[in-house]
């Protein structure tokens, strides 16, 4: 994924650069550049998952939002999340999972490429938005628990 999501960066035109970097910082965005701290993000699922949230900021983001006090700052940043959830593990890697059988969070998070951390973050965030249940073409997906059954009859979305 990390690879896939380099190459995202690429197409937009966005330089990835990983260095040393505050240690509370994981990953920053500004004008097409995008910082990976490379002091914390020892393993390319890790990389993967800050990768996106910032890419989220690219396709989300206005101004300088550092300042988490302010609402506007913390909702363009949950934008920006929400962004790199969507894109990372849309409704039909859940539904690939399933007919690859992989059989519980940790081979999920392996195959998606990314932490298991970012994997139930963006699983509560599918939860949020649809509730315990999702449609998605033939399949309906349960996010709690987590499971994907094949519907004859639904209708596709």
């Amino acid at each position: 994924m990390y690879e896939k999501l380099l190459d995202h960066a690429n197409a937009y035109k966005i330089d990835v650069y990983e260095v040393p970097l505050k240690k509370k910082i994981k990953g920053l965005y500004s004008d097409n550049v995008i910082w990976l701290n490379k002091n914390q993000l020892d393993s390319a699922a890790k990389k993967a998952s800050v990768l996106a949230e910032e890419l989220g900021h690219y396709h989300t983001s206005v101004g300088d939002i550092t300042d988490q006090s302010k609402i506007t700052n913390r909702k363009q940043e949950l934008r920006a999340r929400i962004w790199g959830y969507e894109e990372v593990i849309p409704l039909s890697k859940i539904v690939q999972a399933h007919q690859k059988h992989i059989k519980n969070r940790y081979e999920f998070a392996d195959y998606l490429g990314v932490t298991e951390s970012f994997l139930d973050d963006a699983l509560e965030r599918y939860k949020d938005k649809y509730g315990t249940t999702a449609i998605y073409e033939n399949y309906v997906i349960s996010f709690e628990p987590l499971g994907v059954v094949e519907w004859l009859g639904v209708k596709k979305i």
